[in-house]
């Protein structure tokens, strides 16, 4: 299974342009990985990843967590950014270095400098969860771009126009790339079809999606 993940990565360019503004970073997590994964087993420890509701009573399929200042929720009264994790009452786990200085390297690979992220979205995917076009506009900060790292299983990502009406593009994303968008992409509608089933030699049957924001 290693080999077959590795013959695809190597028919695959480096580096793509999605848009102006976006870019998809092959294999960009790299020498960083296990330390990338020891944090991450210690921020879902503190902060279980739990299956939000939307405020229209919907349950996500994605399971997800945070780290960092603050972590995005959703309930009835809305989306939000919030300090507090609702679950537990207490503050989000902080953000280690390994991820920090990830979504800072990969920012400026895809032309970002001094990317400092204060919210990291950490979002779980098992077989047949998706994530639905939408935009990431919660952020005060709209200067700043998004960087996105997958790992585990591979995924379709989808990454459309600035209405969700406008043509998609499907991009296969697989353990270690990172996509990063902003400027006039920066609110460019995008989403993740639903996950085939699969076993990845790392991560098991499921993907986990690391999502950098600057909200202020």
């Amino acid at each position: 299974m290693t080999d077959l993940f590795a013959a695809i990565r190597d028919t695959q360019p480096p580096r793509e342009n999605l848009g102006e503004g976006a870019v998809l970073l092959r294999d960009c997590v790299g020498t960083d990985e296990q330390a990338l994964l020891a944090d991450l087993r210690i921020i879902v420890k503190a902060a279980p990843f739990r299956h939000l509701v939307t405020p229209g009573g919907h349950t996500m399929s994605v399971a997800m967590t945070n780290c960092g200042r603050v972590g995005w929720v959703s309930d009835a009264r809305g989306y939000r950014y919030d300090p507090v994790d609702p679950d537990s009452g207490k503050i989000w786990p902080s953000m280690p270095p390994s991820l920090r200085n990830l979504a800072a390297r990969a920012a400026s690979e895809g032309g970002y400098t001094d990317f400092a992220p204060d919210a990291c979205l950490i979002n779980r995917y098992k077989p047949g969860a998706k994530l639905s076009l939408h935009q990431d506009k919660d952020e005060l900060d709209l200067g700043a771009p998004i960087v996105s790292v997958s790992l585990g299983l591979p995924a379709t990502f989808l990454f459309g126009g600035l209405t969700r009406n406008a043509a998609q593009k499907r991009y296969r994303l697989t353990h270690g790339d990172v996509v990063v968008w902003g400027g006039p992409s920066r609110l460019a509608y995008h989403g993740v079809a639903p996950l085939p089933e699969g076993e990845h030699p790392v991560m098991g049957a499921q993907r986990i999606n690391l999502t950098f924001r600057k909200t202020r």
